[in-house]
């Protein structure tokens, strides 16, 4: 309880100061850091970018002994659609350059490192879905 109002403060916070679109997206991926948390991943990462800043992973957790890299989508309605359908071809090579680059710095071998996607609808209260090697 204490975690959700504090999260709704942070999310007040930035609505004040940033654009609202980047506000939602932030609110998302706390909700999904906290929902990935209760499903017992280990968070070791936020908004991880490559050092040339060509590409970037909302979270990065392990999953027990797999390393796992998260793209999460955000989304007041679905008026254009679920959320996971946001995640094309290009957003996956982006995702799988970080992969390799952080598996590579933690000496994780790539056959345990995998792909989630972590949809959030915005409503009361809050959908979140987990999809798992996408």
């Amino acid at each position: 309880m204490i975690a959700t109002f504090a999260d709704w403060v942070r999310h007040r916070i930035r609505l004040r100061r940033w654009n609202p679109d980047l506000a939602l997206g932030r609110r998302g991926e706390d909700l999904a850091h906290r929902f990935l948390r209760g499903h017992g991943y280990t968070i070791v990462a936020r908004n991880y970018r490559l050092a040339s800043g060509e590409a970037e992973a909302d979270l990065i957790a392990w999953d027990r002994d797999t390393l796992v890299v998260v793209e999460v989508k955000t989304r007041r309605s679905d008026q254009f659609g679920p959320p996971d359908r946001a995640v094309g071809e290009e957003k996956l090579s982006h995702l799988r350059r970080v992969a390799r680059a952080y598996a590579h710095k933690t000496d994780t071998p790539w056959e345990r490192v995998r792909f989630d996607v972590v949809t959030v609808m915005m409503g009361t209260p809050p959908k979140v879905e987990l999809f798992r090697n996408v």
